[in-house]
């Protein structure tokens, strides 16, 4: 059983306590500044007055919060979980309809986003419930004078300013059981759907993952690369919770697509620890520049999100000497399910389900597997969500009655115990670490005048593990090109399918079922 920390019986303590532990030691790094906890906690400090007296928001209201890696961003969920408020993360890459489905389907009330931004948010707004906009640079920590004077906005550090001079708030009472952040996951329907985490899932999985991380990972002496976004469930649970806890100094990473930046960026640090995904482990590790760093400190290097290759390990050990743990979770478990044992991998595996986890292995039927074959992996444990907010039915397909969550992933046990991924929900593409799911984008290419079909799928490629492949059908004349063009103004950029070919028919079984796997071969 996990034992939770004196007096915490919240996010919020849990956080007070970290930001007061470690007052005086480097706490994020972005752009080159750094903020101690204390900085951190006197700004989230501030923003969480503004956010109760100024803003008026009561707990349990939702907050969007839709920002790059920058140290801003932190500062925000702190906040807002200290006012007793509901986080609900969003990709800065979204498009206005993708902003405006969370968005309403949240009932946010305030929205806290980067200036550059605001345009899709406006085009959009009078159909959400948002009321408070506090927006910011990517440099206002920087330099205040960068802050934007928007319309029917607050700057960041106006809010902050302003938050000073309120006075402390009577914290309302926070249970374990209450809702602390809707994380948003793509559904197999085409619809997003909003993971509802407690303050007990996240804190439990926090726990969970310093004790399979171990005491090798040293209170207040830790540097952490996080190239990862924190609107990513990994980043948010495992970078900004689990090992902000040990007092860890994290550097944010806002572009790591520019390689040459990112290494840069590295150099002042002796790094000890870095999360990262497959791809970018290959991409860095193929870099010669990279190879120049000093990597003497660094111990612990994550992997998450995606399937870890044999050849990212071997590249990764042979430049920075030092292997890579992976592990295995998803949005709906906080995220962490099962982890390596650092220094003691079994490769090729994401390890042992963690402490007070179970992991079953179900039949078509959800009835357990004979031992030795593979199953769908069901979830049971302290991390798993509350469910799909708003969505009963949507929540009532993946849990099992004896309240297992079924996650649609493929899964082996090796001889060890451990967990293998065989295989995953057949029809889900994996880009570059970010699920995408094809129902979406086919409704996208069929909202298309021209467009009479669409089917989507994955295919291997070697940047980004998998690229997006569309097949459609017509009914009028238009060009593959015009057709990516309308797709890149309903959809982020990784979903905008890489390739579309036209056919005169999809493939169908007899019922009618477009049959995606005869396209994957294609």
């Amino acid at each position: 059983m996990i034992t939770y920390p004196d007096n915490v019986t919240c996010l919020a303590d849990y956080i007070e306590s970290v930001l007061q532990k470690f007052a005086d030691r480097p706490a994020y790094t972005a752009l080159g500044q750094t903020l101690t906890f204390a900085d951190i906690d006197s700004k989230s400090s501030a923003l969480a007055r503004y956010f109760v007296h100024e803003a008026k928001l009561t707990p349990g209201t939702k907050v969007a919060i839709q920002l790059p890696n920058l140290i801003q961003n932190p500062i925000v969920v702190y906040a807002a979980l200290r006012a007793g408020l509901v986080v609900v993360n969003t990709n800065p890459l979204y498009t206005e309809r993708e902003m405006k489905h969370q968005f309403t389907d949240s009932g946010a009330k305030a929205l806290v986003i980067l200036g550059d931004l605001l345009p899709k948010f406006t085009s959009i707004k009078d159909d959400t419930s948002i009321e408070t906009v506090i927006t910011t640079s990517a440099t206002e920590l920087l330099d205040p004078n960068t802050a934007p004077e928007l319309d029917n906005t607050i700057s960041f550090t106006k809010a902050i300013d302003v938050g000073s001079a309120l006075p402390p708030f009577s914290r309302p009472s926070i249970t374990l059981d209450q809702l602390a952040m809707l994380q948003y996951t793509g559904g197999t329907t085409g619809v997003s759907k909003g993971a509802a985490l407690s303050n007990n899932n996240v804190l439990a999985n926090c726990i969970q993952m310093l004790d399979r991380i171990g005491d090798g990972f040293k209170d207040g002496e830790e540097v952490l690369v996080c190239p990862l976004p924190l609107y990513h469930i990994y980043a948010f649970t495992v970078g900004m919770m689990a090992l902000f806890a040990k007092g860890t100094h994290i550097i944010l990473i806002p572009n790591p697509r520019d390689i040459d930046g990112f290494i840069q960026t590295l150099k002042p640090h002796k790094i000890s620890a870095f999360m990262g995904i497959n791809t970018l482990f290959v991409g860095l590790g193929r870099h010669p520049e990279f190879a120049k760093l000093d990597f003497s400190n660094l111990h612990l290097t994550m992997s998450g999100g995606t399937a870890l290759t044999q050849a990212a390990v071997s590249i990764w050990q042979d430049v920075t000497g030092n292997t890579i743990t992976e592990g295995y979770g998803l949005s709906e478990t906080s995220p962490v399910v099962s982890f390596n044992i650092p220094g003691k991998e079994e490769i090729g595996t994401v390890g042992h389900e963690l402490d007070d986890t179970e992991v079953a292995l179900l039949d078509s039927k959800d009835n357990p597997v004979e031992e030795g074959e593979s199953g769908q992996i069901a979830v049971r444990g302290p991390q798993v969500m509350m469910g799909y907010w708003n969505r009963d039915d949507e929540t009532a397909k993946v849990m099992t009655k004896d309240g297992f969550f079924k996650t649609g992933d493929i899964g082996i046990r090796t001889a060890s115990g451990a967990v293998k991924i065989v295989d995953r929900l057949k029809d889900m593409i994996i880009v570059s670490g970010f699920n995408v799911y094809p129902n979406e984008i086919e409704d996208v290419l069929t909202s298309h005048p021209s467009v009479m079909e669409a089917a989507v799928v994955g295919k291997p490629d070697d940047k980004t593990g998998e690229r997006v492949c569309a097949y459609i059908t017509l009914s009028g004349d238009v060009s593959t090109e015009d057709v990516i063009e309308h797709c890149k103004t309903q959809l982020t950029n990784y979903k905008v399918p890489k390739s579309i070919t036209i056919l005169e028919e999809l493939p169908k079984s007899t019922v009618g079922k477009i049959l995606r796997r005869e396209l994957r071969s294609a």
